[in-house]
């Protein structure tokens, strides 16, 4: 199998772009990222076989665009250590950012009762959790534990541990385009945590509504009617979300890099749309970064809160990338929000230290890279499997969404869906239909299609859902 983005590496968010060919593009790039201290120093590159992978460039490009930053001193590279970001290069930081003192496993999705425990589940929302990296976590613990202060078994931060921000905003920067230093990250007990804050903070300003979009999590828009607001939905088309019709709403939650259920990352018009939406009424963006790390096609859609961090919440979490039980999740705040979400969150740290502690070092160490790595190649091959089956056994269902995350959209016929669901259950088989996640006040012509999470069954388990499925399938 040839060599794709979803297997080599590290994992390293860049634009290549100009007019002046690609080797000057992907130069440019680098060097900015340096500039602005996206990428700090030390920080370690992809090799270049694995960017040019990841880029879809030849890897000689790479090569040269490498040996040309490492001339002019930008980078350095030492025979059996790859290439890094070089220490001392003027206009950068010269160490981590954070020096002061200052979304997410989300919410469970409500399941309908059906009598009997079924036999497999293919409900979207949780990874294979039988592929825990456990023995890779039990040594960062122990490193973690061993290397913690005496003072990191107090109360600390209401932000959280200053080592797994400090990791997450570096992580972010280099992943996933985000722009923030260790003081603007603030770490909560998963998403459904950071929403409730975001969501006692926007009352509190007299917001009385925010827009959402036409399909998501009830659990989402229940937490954000807990805070006395009213989710309203926006309208959803062919090019996804419509942002174009953000009216006086106080806030807008949106997931642009991959909209859960429907798969799409939202169109570079309407990403425009809705930060020119922020500008101009102060509203904020909350950017659910949903399945953000898991694209197998082609190197992921960058994250909105790089086009205006002054205005964009981002939102992450563990539960996908690991497991929901960790109860890890984490904010980035724009200037004017952290404060009050500060606030909000309370006086003392209020997640588990050891926890945090962890998971810094399992991402400075390298070993969520490699972890996320080695599930984005598990979870293709399952997608693959999936897309497969289905064309031969029911042609007539299409399979959308797939570019990435961890479910697929199956479209059905006109009129079937129900009947689908009903006839899963008899199956001993739990799967959601696309209706269970629409928005009561959608803006959006009703489709019949099934919301199909092929990460969730562990591999054991794989090969019966998979043909319980298509058994169901018209």
């Amino acid at each position: 199998m040839a060599d794709s983005w979803a297997t080599l590496g590290v994992d390293l968010h860049l634009e290549p772009a100009g007019s002046h060919g690609l080797r000057k593009g992907l130069t440019d790039a680098l060097r900015d990222a340096v500039r602005t201290g996206r990428l700090a120093p030390g920080t370690r590159l992809p090799s270049s076989r694995g960017l040019a992978a990841d880029l879809g460039l030849a890897r000689n490009t790479v090569a040269e665009a490498y040996a040309g930053l490492v001339a002019e001193g930008w980078l350095t590279a030492r025979q059996g250590s790859g290439t890094s970001v070089a220490t001392g290069v003027p206009g950068t930081p010269s160490g981590p950012r954070d020096r002061a003192v200052p979304p997410s496993a989300r919410g469970v999705p409500r399941r309908r009762r059906e009598p009997g425990r079924p036999v497999h589940t293919l409900v979207p929302g949780t990874p294979d959790l039988a592929a825990f990296p456990r023995a890779e976590w039990l040594r960062a613990a122990r490193r973690a534990l061993a290397t913690a202060p005496f003072d990191a078994l107090g109360y600390g931060d209401p932000r959280g541990r200053p080592e797994l921000r400090t990791a997450l905003a570096g992580y972010l920067a280099r992943v996933r385009g985000v722009r923030t230093d260790p003081g603007a990250v603030v770490i909560t007990a998963g998403f459904s945590h950071a929403l409730r804050l975001l969501g006692t903070v926007l009352r509190a300003r007299g917001a009385r509504t925010v827009a959402v979009e036409s399909y998501g999590l009830d659990a989402h828009w229940g937490l954000l009617r807990d805070a006395g607001l009213t989710a309203r939905a926006l309208p959803y088309d062919e090019l996804g979300t419509d942002t174009g019709a953000l009216g006086d709403e106080g806030a807008v939650l949106v997931t642009p890099a991959h909209q859960f259920p429907m798969g799409t990352p939202l169109h570079p018009d309407r990403r425009a749309a809705v930060v020119e939406w922020a500008r101009r009424t102060g509203g904020p963006v909350l950017e659910d970064d949903y399945d953000g790390e898991f694209r197998y096609d082609r190197q992921p859609v960058g994250a909105l809160q790089g086009l205006a961090p002054d205005r964009v919440v981002y939102l992450g979490t563990a539960s996908k990338s690991l497991a929901p039980g960790l109860r890890l999740g984490w904010m980035v705040l724009p200037p004017s929000l952290l404060e009050e979400v500060t606030a909000a969150k309370g006086s003392i740290d209020t997640c588990g230290v050891l926890d945090q502690l962890t998971l810094a070092e399992f991402i400075t160490s390298g070993a969520y890279d490699r972890h996320v790595r080695s599930a984005r190649l598990r979870y293709r091959r399952r997608r693959d499997a999936l897309a497969a089956a289905v064309a031969d056994r029911a042609p007539e269902v299409r399979v959308t969404g797939i570019a990435a995350g961890l479910h697929a959209v199956l479209r059905l016929p006109p009129g079937t869906e129900q009947s689908v669901v009903q006839a899963a259950t008899w199956q001993g088989l739990a799967l959601h239909g696309l209706s269970f996640h629409r928005h009561p006040t959608a803006v959006a012509e009703p489709l019949d299609a099934l919301v199909v999470g092929y990460a969730t069954p562990p591999d054991s388990a794989w090969t019966g859902a998979l043909e319980a499925l298509c058994r169901v399938l018209p």
